[in-house]
């Protein structure tokens, strides 16, 4: 089993920018992957980005390029997505997920565990 906790969520004007955490404990040696997914009110979650474990590969999905980026800090086993210059459209909540098999998936089903979400509201 892994355990994934986001953290850092919260309300920014836009323009603002905000790092998320993903702070992952247990079986953590057996992923491969950790990505990150955001769901609206009303809409279906939606893929932001995806990194693998050892942080060798990083991809975004279009809305997340220029704007997002993906880290990982492995002596601290956690996963970061720094988000500057937000919208109002980033407004969501914000999950980690954590992959055990080999490949890079931008849909929610490639994923075996989950955090339990964090909130990002951009204020216009």
């Amino acid at each position: 089993q892994v355990q994934l906790v986001e953290s850092g969520g919260g309300l920014v004007q836009a323009g603002g920018s905000l790092r998320l955490s993903c702070a992952a404990s247990g079986r953590t040696s057996s992923m491969y992957a950790m990505g990150w997914f955001r769901q609206a009110p009303g809409k279906e979650r939606e893929f932001v980005g995806v990194i693998t474990w050892s942080g060798g590969s990083i991809y975004y999905a279009d809305s997340a390029k220029g704007r997002f980026t993906l880290s990982r800090d492995n002596a601290k086993n956690t996963g970061y997505l720094q988000m500057n210059s937000l919208k109002p459209e980033d407004t969501a909540v914000y999950y980690c997920a954590a992959r055990r098999s080999f490949g890079i998936l931008t849909t929610k089903s490639g994923y075996d565990y989950w955090g339990q979400g964090t909130q990002v509201t951009v204020s216009s």
